[in-house]
Order: structure tokens, then sequence, then C-alpha cells
């Protein structure tokens, strides 16, 4: 049966994609075409049980045995991908292969056995991922537009929780909390019958209670689950609604399947609800967690979505064919980004407008850089951040905000852009990049044009966006031969500004070949 979903798009051919998600319990990969009005129609969906939480949550690494089964699945994988003539392809590995020591390895000996270039990624990108599939799939519910709501998605390994405020992601926090990794810390199996409750609960209970430090459930009016185990749920006690990727589980009834399924064994579990024995063994921890959190936001019922993280990256593919931007996870990073700076006492005046008068260049050089929108993007929250490192000390801030910002988590960025928002910000003063300076040149090249490009504008506008210039919309352009000329109105002495411009825009003029000059209009 095939599923539609539809995203604005450009008219033109068909395009065939698809995303392949590394779990902690199981390799699958969804196939979809991309419509030329820009819809996703799925021809196929796979999943193959492969256990590499077991060895990572247990002992750190992934074990030959399961490491040689994914291979073997992804091999299949390929086959069927060339079946379908397969022109775009993301592959993604999250918490089992994050977390294991011979990550690199793994993903060595995938590429030399597939040419599969697998991509792990962090907990902000599962978040943005998530939140963009159920986004599509809650399209038509206005409720979860208005009210606070909660997404929910247990996995093998963790546990994503994101909240929404009127639509917008206000927060998003993973817990160190999934159904592999349960059975990895405590017991298994027939162990696990009739007790799973007194032995999982309390734990899990605390793990919950500890995240509400960095993100509060308080005033939650909507609850989304997300994920296979809560799916099986909604399939035995839930209720259809108009749309086919939705359904309702009243609290009450969910209560009694948990305590219903709590006195099984993983075999008895299987044989009564018709279960692979890998699915009967994920089943009981993650419900748990699920009821945990429901009695936590004291919501009467749940909505249980049958989109996970892969169909948001066929959105994602999808937008890469037709060229399209998901508005509401930008403003979802933006947002990310105002917290960070928030949380480090950055000037917000100062931030807001070095970031609308450094979009303003991007716009106007876009000629000259030749850089996409994901570009703009990273300049706008290296724009928003570059000043973090004052909460660490005045002097060499740009140090301080570099690291600030590599090691913190922004949501809906992966982790190789972070690492650039924190090189692009790093040089907004002082020094411009150099050879001596190690972790910029351990970058690709292609990455280190892309710093100098985007740090050249930050730069230039920092030193403009001070002293009297507080209206970066009211600033008009202008080229001559090799000097770009900005007219400041209302202004009638820049001796500052044009000090400022002096001492920091020779990177600017390094990179585009013009001279910026301050003129009063």
């Amino acid at each position: 049966m095939q599923e539609t979903h539809s995203i604005q798009g450009e008219s033109g051919s068909v395009k065939t994609v698809a995303a392949i998600d590394i779990g902690s319990n199981a390799v699958r990969m969804v196939v979809a075409e991309v419509l030329p009005d820009g819809r996703i129609s799925t021809l196929e969906r796979l999943h193959r049980a492969v256990r590499l939480g077991q060895d990572s949550f247990r002992r750190g690494r992934l074990g030959n045995r399961s490491m040689r089964a994914a291979i073997a699945v992804l091999r299949d994988y390929r086959q069927v991908l060339e079946l379908y003539h397969v022109e775009q392809v993301r592959a993604v590995a999250t918490s089992a292969v994050r977390e294991a020591v011979n990550c690199d390895t793994f993903l060595d000996r995938i590429f030399m056995a597939t040419k599969f270039n697998v991509e792990v990624i962090g907990t902000s990108e599962e978040s943005r991922l998530t939140v963009s599939a159920v986004r599509q799939a809650v399209a038509g519910a206005s409720d979860l537009h208005r009210d606070r709501t909660l997404i929910a998605d247990v996995g093998g390994g963790s546990t994503l929780l994101i909240v929404l405020e009127e639509g917008e992601i206000a927060a998003s926090y993973s817990l160190r909390l999934g159904s592999i990794r349960l059975q990895e810390l405590f017991l298994t199996g027939e162990d696990l019958a009739g007790r799973s409750g007194d032995v999982l609960g309390p734990h899990i209970t605390k793990i919950v209670t500890a995240a509400e430090g960095s993100v509060s459930l308080d005033n939650i009016r909507s609850f989304v689950a997300v994920g296979g185990d809560v799916r099986f749920a909604a399939q035995k006690i839930g209720t259809t609604t108009e749309s086919q990727d939705l359904y309702n589980v009243a609290a009450s009834d969910f209560n009694r399947l948990v305590t219903e399924c709590e006195h099984l064994s993983v075999e008895q579990t299987a044989r009564k609800h018709g279960l692979p024995i890998a699915d009967a063994e994920t089943l009981m921890p993650a419900l748990l967690i699920y009821r945990a959190l429901l009695r936590r936001t004291k919501v009467d019922e749940m909505i249980v979505s049958r989109v996970s993280m892969r169909d948001g990256l066929l959105l994602d593919l999808a937008r890469n064919v037709s060229d399209e931007e998901d508005r509401e996870i930008i403003e979802g990073v933006l947002h990310s980004a105002r917290t960070l700076a928030e949380k480090y006492r950055v000037d917000p005046a100062h931030a807001r407008d070095v970031a609308a008068l450094s979009i303003r260049l991007f716009d106007e050089f876009q000629s000259d850089h030749g850089l996409a929108a994901r570009e703009r993007l990273l300049l706008h929250v290296a724009a928003i951040l570059h000043e973090v490192g004052g909460y660490v000390a005045a002097g060499s801030h740009h140090k301080h905000s570099y690291y600030l910002i590599r090691y913190s988590e922004l949501f809906g960025l992966t982790p190789r852009e972070v690492h650039l928002v924190a090189h692009i910000a790093r040089y907004h003063r002082r020094s411009v990049p150099k050879p001596s300076h190690l972790d910029y040149m351990s970058l690709p090249r292609e990455q280190r044009v892309v710093v100098s490009k985007l740090a050249a504008i930050l730069r230039a506008c920092d030193a403009v966006a001070r002293g009297q210039i507080r209206n970066p919309q009211s600033l008009r352009f202008e080229r001559q031969d090799d000097e770009f000329i900005i007219f400041v109105p209302g202004v009638n002495n820049l001796v500052l500004e044009r000090k400022a411009i002096a001492a920091k825009g020779d990177m600017f003029e390094d990179i585009y070949g013009m001279r910026i000059r301050l003129e009063e209009a």
C-alpha cells in the first residue's frame, strides 16, 4: 500500500529517494518517489532486526557478530536500491553506533562493503527530523498548533522529548533511556516477567524527573507518541482519526494494557499478540517509559503517530529535490540559538542587529559567494552567538565563543554544522584564519572556504552594527568599482564606525575584493 504526503515543490520529473536508519535494535529503510508536485509516495519499507545496542550499551563497543549482521542487511538494501534506481540516499546511525568506541571502524567497514556513507547524527538532528515528520502528520490538527505539546519518541537507546509551544519548538532533550538500554542495564527475558514495573519503574521515574531541569513537562496539553512499540498499543486499543497517520489512545486504556503486559513473559507476549520475539523483548520497557511520561504530564489521552524519524529523512530528501526549506524547522534552529545566547548573557540588541545586517550582506553578495540557503542559516546562527564567549572573559572572547559553541547542542544542526558555526563566530574579531590555527586547518578544504566567506561577512557586520547604527534595514548599499559603499541615514559623524571597519574589514576585502566604505546618507 502506498502512502502519500505532500510538500511544496516545483514541477519536474519523478525522483526516487531512500532513507536508511541504523538503530539500536534494527536496520530500517524506506524507499519513496518524490512526485513532480512535491508529494512523497512510499514504495517500500524494510525492517531487519540487528541488536547493535546489546553490545554498545553493555560493553561500550560494537561486537563483530552484530557488525557483520548489519553489513549483510545493508548489502541487501543496496541491491533493493539498484532495483528501484534510487537517485538519492541518506543513511544515518543513532545512539548505539554513536556511543560505541569503535564507531569509526564500523562506518569504514560499511563503506568498504556497501559504499554507503553513513552519517552518525546527534540528538538535536534526531529531534529535528522527528519534529519535521510529526508536523507533517498533524498538519490538520489545529489544537496541536495552539497547545503546549510534548512529542515523545522512545527508541532502543534513547528517548527524545520535544516540547512545542503554539507550534514552535520550545525545548528538546534526549534521555539515556531506551528499551534495549534498559534490558542491558537491568534484567532480560524471563527475569522481567511480572516484575518489570517494579524493577524498571523507579529508574525510569528518576531519569524523567532529572530531565525536567532541562525540559519542563508542566502544563502539557497534548501528548504525541512516536515509535514502533507505542504503535502496537495504538493498534490494540486506539481509535482512528481523520488522518491515516494518527490514533487516539485514552490514558486509562493505555494503563490497563501496560498492567496486563507486565504479567507476561516475553514468550507469552509474543504468542498472545502475534509479535516476533525481538519486538516482544522491547515492548514492555518502552511502554513503561511512555506510561511514566503520561503520568507526569497528566494528559487524558495521547496521540500516536505512525511516522518516524525516517519520514523526516524522506522530507529532507524531497526538499533537496524541490529546493524547498522547512520554515518552521528554521525558526526552531534560530530559537535554539537565541536561547543559548540568552544563557550566556549576550546583548540581544547587538546580536539582532549583526544578524539582520549579516543576512542582508549575504543576499547582496549571493552571486559572489555562491552559497545556498543552509549556509545562510549557519551565518544567521553565528551572528546570534558570536559574542557568547564574553560570558567567560572579555579578553579573547572570540576564542571562548568558539569553544562554547563547538561543544553546545543546537536544535536542527548537525555536529558538523555546529562546528562550522563555531569557526565562523571565532573569526568575528582579531586574527583571520591562518595555517597555525590547527582547528581551522583540520577542516576539509570546502568547509574552510565556507567558513572564510561567512566569517568575512560577520566580521564586517560586527564592525558596522555598533555605536549609532541601530537599524540595519535602513541602510542602503551601492557598488562603485572596488568599493562597497554603505549609506547610513540620520547620522552626522561616523568616525568610530569607520575606525572599526578599517580594523576589521580586511577579511571582507580579501575574500570579496571590495573595500567597505561608510557614508552619511
